[in-house]
């Protein structure tokens, strides 16, 4: 065999491991949690809240982690898409895209995604001493805002970048300004690409239990006060995993199934998503 054709096959024949172990590792995952978590699995720990004893093998349910999941996500969602927008406009060639500021600010995005999630918390929780606050919802907020933006920012301007040059140009052609070709041009072009990263940077947010750790607490209770420590699936699988007893720790692996459903239905809106924008 030929040297090149004896290559391509080598790089094939590992780009085809890669992807059976890729797909395997999803798929055993996936088959331990679904196996131990579907028994455990019922309508009445999604409707309801932990009850008495409930982490000694009481009755009740994760309805507080449910809902304190997706408070926590929402929010720090919400004020991430609020903090990328302005990033990712800067960063465009037609404001200060060429500045030495906007190759700062792409670096410090890029330094941010690397930062274990557990640094946040940490950060976070001396943040929250220092203003005087307690474990609460704003805290987890806070801290999963950080986890989130750096993710979000930088899939927005991978998605923007990739307008093409003439559509603003013949914006431009037509009067109008740099400002009116960003909201009315890019960001309807860029559209669902942007819902994509949101989806994205949510789904990561969703399912981290390092940085809540501190900065949000745990309680039994349904989200009431910004000020109130709340509930999150991750610290609920962890909790109820890490207990003597056997039928809890079952629930934690059901606990866990909720927690993937979310992720899969964000993960097939974010191929729908992506589909469009192609």
């Amino acid at each position: 065999m030929e040297p090149k054709r004896l290559e391509e096959s080598i790089f094939k024949a590992l780009m085809l491991l890669s992807a059976v172990i890729v797909t395997a590792s999803l798929g055993a995952v996936l088959v331990v949690v679904l196996v131990r978590g579907l028994p455990a699995l019922s309508l009445s720990m999604i409707t309801q809240v932990p009850k008495g004893g409930y982490y000694l093998g009481g009755e009740g349910g994760v309805l507080n982690a449910i809902t304190g999941s997706l408070c926590l996500a929402g929010g720090a969602t919400l004020a991430a898409f609020l903090l990328s927008l302005p990033l990712v406009l800067y960063q465009q060639r037609e404001f200060g895209g060429g500045t030495a500021l906007a190759g700062l600010t792409r670096l410090s995005l890029d330094v941010m995604w690397g930062i274990p999630s557990i640094v946040y918390g940490a950060f976070g929780f001396v943040l929250m001493l220092y203003l005087g606050l307690r474990a609460s919802l704003l805290g987890g907020m806070i801290a999963l805002t950080l986890v989130e933006l750096p993710i979000m920012a930088r899939a927005m301007h991978e998605v923007v970048k990739m307008v093409p040059a003439e559509l603003k140009e013949a914006s431009y052609a037509l009067g109008a300004t740099r400002l009116e070709t960003a909201s009315k041009v890019v960001w309807r072009y860029a559209l669902p690409g942007i819902l994509t990263a949101v989806l994205l940077a949510f789904g990561r947010g969703i399912g981290d239990a390092a940085s809540v750790l501190f900065t949000a607490g745990f309680t039994d209770r349904l989200p009431s006060s910004l000020t109130e420590p709340v509930a999150s699936l991750s610290l609920a699988v962890f909790f109820q995993i890490g207990t003597p007893f056997p039928e809890v720790q079952q629930r934690a692996y059901a606990s866990a199934v909720i927690l993937l459903a979310i992720v899969l239905v964000l993960s097939l809106g974010m191929r729908l998503l992506s589909r469009k924008s192609d």
